[in-house]
């Protein structure tokens, strides 16, 4: 694994992990969600391991500030964790997409894949949704998240915008909240605000009906839809919520919906699965071009 830095319009430097190298024809682009990298989340590692074996490269593209992560003491469990990311600019994903998008094609990598986990999803959908090029051959979406519908059903959620509101108007917008946000992740206030308005990501109203669907259907590349059959965040059917946003799609024929039995939101327990669901679907890919 190799960290590689992609320079922003902006001027931000954002820093990626590389599997494989830059002679491999193909390359998988795969977004974080939210607290996410690939230190901490083993689905990242194992899918960029697994694609590395099978001669595909692939970019664990951390936004923003992602890539940090710290550490912190569970007292449920008396052990000490590692946990990131705390900090994200919502405004900036298509920028940040784009850069990764723009680090491939000036390496000469001749099949560009974009890909994303949970949030990372949502994002890629922006960006595919929105750009005027054509430098993305085939798209993964797994785990996405319908955020106003994600916003209702995870813990704590009032309290932290209540103290995040109450911060910013104080100018500690940086500092980070002394609670998990949503049980589960350490966040600054001022992300916590920007999270909860960031309407270029609401682009999966399958249950809260709160946002966009125009991002989905302008998406010009065929592609996968992947979901757990335990994912928590999605209603009573996960396979349901992602065939209804493969409806949105153009060309919804011409994509797949595939759910993996038994796996969660996060894949726990089933990274390996997860990995070689996905060169399953690079490879299936690839191989019905070939035939055209």
């Amino acid at each position: 694994m190799e960290i590689i830095k992609v320079n922003t319009q902006r001027g931000l430097e954002l820093k990626g992990a590389l599997f494989g190298d830059k002679s491999m024809d193909t390359i998988v682009i795969m977004l974080t969600g939210i607290c996410s990298n690939v230190f901490q989340n083993e689905l990242l590692y194992s899918t960029g391991k697994l694609l590395k074996k099978n001669n595909i490269a692939t970019i664990i593209a951390h936004a923003h500030d992602s890539f940090s992560c710290f550490a912190y003491s569970d007292h449920s469990t008396g052990k000490q964790k590692i946990t990131g990311t705390f900090k994200d600019d919502f405004n900036m994903v298509y920028e940040d997409v784009e850069s990764y998008v723009k680090w491939a094609k000036e390496h000469n990598f001749k099949n560009i894949i974009l890909a994303g986990h949970s949030l990372g999803s949502n994002k890629i959908i922006h960006y595919l949704g929105n750009t005027p090029d054509d430098f993305i051959d085939y798209f993964i979406v797994s785990s996405p998240v319908d955020i106003m519908h994600w916003w209702n059903i995870m813990p704590n959620i009032e309290a932290c915008f209540d103290m995040a509101k109450q911060w910013s108007k104080e100018g500690r917008g940086d500092n980070i909240l002394p609670f998990l946000f949503g049980g589960f992740s350490p966040m600054s206030a001022d992300t916590v605000i920007g999270f909860y308005n960031a309407k270029n990501l609401q682009n999966c109203p399958v249950i809260s009906k709160i946002g966009e669907t125009k991002s989905l259907y302008n998406i010009k590349s065929n592609g996968s839809f992947v979901i757990g059959s335990k994912d928590s965040v999605t209603g009573d059917s996960p396979k349901v919520f992602m065939e209804q946003l493969n409806k949105w799609t153009k060309t919804p024929n011409q994509n797949q919906v595939i759910e993996v039995e038994g796996a969660s939101h996060i894949f726990y327990g089933k990274h390996d699965i997860y990995a070689k669901t996905i060169l399953n679907c690079i490879q299936k890919h690839y191989k019905e071009t070939k035939k055209r």
